[in-house]
């Protein structure tokens, strides 16, 4: 059990957070379970969502590069991505 409760994405007010929730267990990335977490700061999740979507889903490197990196810096933390 886990010592920070999970937001249910259903009782958040703000339609775009809600959504983000949604989408992330809808796609597991990023993790539901993290964003459940943020969604306690809803200015945490705000920023954690611009963030996201400027850096991993637009940019100049191409996905699939993206992904490996993210595969590199687990393996090397022992994450078990």
């Amino acid at each position: 059990m886990p010592r920070i409760s999970y937001v249910n994405p259903d009782d958040l007010e703000d339609p775009e957070l809600r959504e983000a929730l949604h989408l992330a267990v809808l796609k597991s990335t990023p993790r539901p379970e993290i964003q459940a977490v943020r969604a306690h700061q809803p200015e945490v999740l705000r920023a954690f969502i611009y963030t996201w979507a400027r850096l991993f889903k637009g940019g100049v490197v191409d996905l699939h590069l993206k992904e490996l990196c993210r595969l590199r810096v687990s393996q090397t933390l022992n994450c078990n991505y």
